[in-house]
């Protein structure tokens, strides 16, 4: 299966996105397809054997609306036979997003047609490459979202450019309309200068500038949608302004065929109202750029420019150009461009828009960098090892935007009024009309036509459609911001609905680097022999205690041993032949398995582990020697991150394979409420399943990679980031620092994002539950009270623009506690920049 994504112009409400949906699903080989109003994205998963997204894309086109599609030449250096150009031709073919290719080999040029929101420029020039060619005009990674934004920033002048021309004809109608109806000696005025069929005339030219000129925007889609039997936003407003421009007309030209007494003309109307409804669509095209700021501000953070060492010469290409294996030059005040490995030189880089972290870190021949931090001192020379969509910046907008598409299961309700909301107005608009023609006051035909173009109007599938993505895009934007990543949309909606989060407890709750505190030994011996044969057969170990101990005997100046036989027993110890004599380490159960009589030393385990530490057991040829301790530091955030989970209502539980005596020292000290002790490492899945038992839902928190099967288990994974390995396929949630406190702030993030979107369905849902019957004259039995065509335009624009707004402000959101956060543009310190 392949996935690729389509932006998608011309979508105005919910109705669009689900016929969207429906049309790409009834491709063959699609295997899930979301379509996102806010994003204006199509994701869609398919069998490329089966389809493509060049048939994709023809079938958004088919249902009426806009791919968004751009072209790319390249100028490319090495081919010299039409196989060289068929090569490459093919290359770029078979890259997901790209929908034509062709290479010339005269012109030495490629001219692609692809997706912007799936393939940039820089990928089609690592194509390019990878073929084994050379590009010599080359675009950088930066641009993949440059044709999208561009098209939008093309809907958003045209919108406006409608507006002011829709606004500078319906203005002076509508003023003339009002000054002719209230205000006596205005409409003596226009009597006299004009008369009643100039006036009318005028009016007629004015509207008709505004119903075929702005309004023919609502025209084409409206149509469309129509006749496909799926009608939407645009169909109720081209219903709505035509029957009021055309009932004009036929009073304007044709008055003969109206009753008596209901010859009125209703221009002011029609063109008010679509002016109304642009308004309303240029703010919330407005606001609804303003939700993907994060996004925006992620990919501000990436490096333009790289200096590289080629051919023994110092380049300065664009970003895109890099390759890997390529050395990187890096100055004082420099962003790093990729990520990669430092070759020489040493300095201090500021990882917090990774880490969160605010101190600079030191980097040495041998560390890893990472692309878009900042280098604050010190010049060094790096090879790129991960460049384009591979690098940790790409990687985490990737989620964000991932996150932002998907649909949490909220969206379910919205979706399945949507797809039979915009029939039920037609059909609530035909009732009107007929009621009020059956049964209204005279002039019934007039008051017929008033209300059923007031239901039409006010009717909004837009506030529902855009009540969950906007919400989403914010909140996962502004996680972003503070360090935590939603992968998918659907774990803000889990997270809230979680009771027990669970922590794996080495390198999770704790530091993860035990250190040795305590070595007895059991009759008599040479302390220090004793600790370099133990650390001799412990040195094999990849094991977090036995590099503690390790580093003990190292620190004493002892020479360790080269083990003739070496293994290790998961989950119990290790067993080793140390200059012939077998050393075996581990827990108290290893020594039970082994035969061994512990008995003598089971008071001092009991004390060292009511005091939080580790006791394991060393035996040499088969006879108890001594009783080894090692306590891994809690982590400084843990206690208060516990805490902070409790005041939000969850119980804690701790996973650990410590002892239980030890696991229950810890639990006390950090206020755990369960404790899932001496758990083997393959044992972590049933211990989340123990937790769930219950009933209840349980995030596991864990570091993301020995822990994937629990974190696939449980209900929410969140997986602790290590800055350079975020992309943690087993993981819901990622915490880019190590820090606890995300995770009492991804939960706080949730339940209000969550909140939010209830917030903004409610409204949806209640403004047209309450306003159509309002518009249908609900009222005017018992208040006489009629609402105007053009106060229900006003109405509905406003509908949008409050979820819009509500949504926004996720942004003020302000966590439980106050973690590291991504920074947005870190900047060198200037002082340590010149030093």
């Amino acid at each position: 299966m392949s996935t690729v994504q389509i932006g998608i112009e011309g979508m105005t409400c919910a109705n669009c996105t689900a016929r969207v949906e429906r049309a790409l699903r009834k491709a063959p080989g699609v295997a899930e397809v979301t379509v996102n109003l806010a994003t204006e994205r199509a994701t869609i998963h398919y069998d490329p054997t089966l389809t493509s997204p060049t048939a994709m894309a023809e079938r958004i086109d088919e249902a009426g609306y806009q791919p968004i599609v751009d072209e790319a030449t390249l100028s490319i250096g090495g081919m010299t036979c039409a196989n060289c150009s068929a090569r490459v031709e093919r290359a770029l073919s078979k890259r997901p997003g790209v929908l034509e290719a062709n290479v010339n080999l005269a012109t030495e040029r490629a001219t692609v047609r692809y997706l912007p929101a799936t393939v940039s420029t820089g990928d089609l020039s690592r194509v390019v490459r990878e073929a084994g060619y050379e590009v010599l005009e080359a675009a950088g990674d930066g641009e993949a979202q440059d044709s999208e934004r561009a098209a939008r920033e093309r809907a958003l002048r045209s919108l406006r450019r409608d507006l002011i021309v829709a606004a500078s004809f319906a203005t002076p109608l509508v003023v003339l309309t009002m000054l002719h109806m209230f205000v006596p000696a205005a409409d003596r005025w226009i009597m006299a200068t004009v008369g009643m069929r100039g006036f009318v005339l005028l009016s007629f030219a004015l509207a008709t500038v505004v119903q075929f000129g702005p309004g023919r925007r609502f025209y084409r889609p409206g149509w469309k949608s129509l006749r496909a039997g799926s009608p939407d936003m645009n169909s109720l407003v081209m219903i709505g302004t035509s029957a009021a421009y055309g009932y004009s007309l036929v009073a304007t030209f044709l008055p003969r065929v109206l009753p008596a007494g209901t010859v009125n003309v209703y221009y002011e109307a029609s063109a008010a109202i679509i002016t109304l409804i642009l308004l309303g669509k240029v703010l919330e095209a407005v606001a609804k750029g303003r939700t993907s700021e994060a996004i925006r501000k992620l990919m501000g953070l990436q490096a333009k420019t790289a200096r590289v060492v080629r051919d023994g010469n110092e380049i300065e290409i664009p970003v895109g150009e890099v390759r890997p294996g390529d050395a990187v030059l890096v100055r004082p005040g420099e962003k790093i461009p990729v990520d990669g490995r430092v070759l020489s030189g040493q300095s201090f880089v500021d990882e917090s828009m990774i880490t969160g972290e605010p101190v600079p870190v030191r980097k040495r021949p041998g560390d890893e960098v990472v692309g878009a931090t900042m280098n604050t001192s010190g010049a060094f020379r790096f090879e790129a090892t991960r460049i384009g969509a591979d690098t940790v910046l790409s990687q985490i907008i990737r989620m964000v935007e991932e996150a932002q598409g998907s649909k949490p299961r909220i969206q379910q309700l919205a979706d399945r009024v949507v797809t039979v909301f915009v029939p039920i107005v037609m059909a609530i608009a035909a009732v009107t009309f007929v009621t009020w023609l059956a049964l209204g006051p005279e002039p019934a035909l007039t008051f017929a036509l008033v209300n059923t173009v007031a239901v039409l109007i006010i009717a909004c599938p837009c506030a529902m459609g855009l009540a969950t993505p906007t919400s989403i895009m914010v909140g996962t934007g502004k996680g972003a911001e503070m360090g935590v990543l939603f992968r998918k949309g659907d774990a803000l909606q889990s997270l809230r609905e979680v009771k027990v989060i669970a922590f794996d407890k080495t390198g999770t709750l704790t530091e993860g680097r035990p250190t040795l505190t305590d070595l007895h030994l059991v009759g008599h011996g040479d302390r220090a022999e004793l600790l370099r044969l133990i650390a001799s057969a412990e040195a094999q170990s990849e094991h977090p205690i036995a590099e503690a101990i390790v580093r003990a005997a190292r620190s004493e100046g002892l020479d360790l041993a080269e083990p003739q036989r070496f293994e290790a027993r998961a989950g119990f110890g290790i067993e080793a032949t140390i200059e012939g004599r077998r050393i075996q380490v581990g827990a108290e159960r290893f020594m039970v398995q082994l035969g061994i009589d512990a008995s003598s030393t089971r008071d001092a385990a009991a004390t060292l582990a009511d005091a939080g530490k580790t006791p394991l057991y060393a035996a040499v040829d088969g006879e108890l020697v001594a009783l080894v301790a090692v306590a891994d530091p809690i982590k400084a955030s843990t206690p208060g991150a516990v805490r902070a989970l409790h005041e939000l209502g969850f119980d804690v539980a701790m996973i650990t394979g410590d002892a239980r005596r030890t696991a229950d020292a810890i639990a006390r000290q950090l206020g755990i409420d369960h404790v899932e002790a001496e758990v083997l490492p393959d044992g972590k899945v049933d211990a989340v399943k123990h937790l769930q038992a219950g009933g209840a839902k349980v995030a596991f928190v864990g570091d993301g990679i020995n822990d994937a099967p629990a974190l696939a288990q449980a209900d929410v994974g969140l997986a602790i980031g290590t800055g350079t390995d975020i992309a943690i396929e087993a993981a819901d949630v990622v915490l880019m620092a190590g820090d606890l406190r995300g995770v009492p702030n991804a939960v706080a993030l949730s339940k209000a994002t969550l909140a939010n979107i209830r917030q903004n369905l409610f409204w949806a849902f209640v403004y047209n539950a309450v306003l159509i019957p309002v518009a249908a004259g609900a009222l005017y039995p018992a208040f006489g009270v009629l609402l105007s065509p053009i106060l229900a335009a006003a109405a509905m624009g406003l509908s949008s623009i409050f979820v819009l707004t509500n949504a926004l402000r996720l942004r003020r959101f302000t966590p439980p506690m106050d973690a590291p956060t991504m920074a947005q543009v870190p900047r060198a310190d200037p002082a340590v920049a010149a030093a």
